[in-house]
């Protein structure tokens, strides 16, 4: 049995998202990481760790990769398609920062919310969801 993970929106409230508090980065540059950095600092989330995800690394599960330090894989190029997986902060904190990359002009990036389920996938199952419902999305707005 294939375990599905579900769109869930999200609300500016206080309430905590699952995991440790960190954030997964994929694909992001040298000038994109010092953009997302920036907008991390004006949402009020700059102390929030982070693992930079390096190619290498699609096959890694996200549970694992949640277990790398602080600023791992920060001077590693990535090939892997730009995404923000976050855990561990609240949803109106969620909303502010991808707010503020909004706002920022950022590339668009992928978004997603560490869950029980998602946890145990490797990164790159992940992303291909997240590209598909990325892609489903677009079809339907026309």
């Amino acid at each position: 049995m294939t375990e599905k993970a579900t769109f869930e929106k999200v609300s500016r409230s206080d309430k905590l998202l699952y995991g440790p508090r960190k954030l997964l980065l994929c694909g992001f540059g040298a000038e994109a990481r010092k953009k997302l950095n920036a907008a991390l600092g004006m949402a009020g989330l700059a102390d929030v760790p982070r693992v930079w995800v390096t190619t290498e690394q699609g096959t890694t599960t996200l549970a694992e990769l949640l277990e790398l330090a602080d600023g791992s894989g920060a001077e590693a190029a990535s090939a892997l398609p730009r995404a923000v997986i976050v855990a561990g902060i609240t949803e109106g904190q969620l909303i502010s920062l991808m707010t503020v990359c909004k706002k920022s002009g950022m590339q668009p990036a992928l978004w997603a919310v560490l869950t029980p389920i998602s946890e145990k996938w490797p990164l790159d199952r992940l992303l291909a969801e997240l590209v598909r419902e990325r892609e489903a999305l677009q079809k339907r707005k026309g």
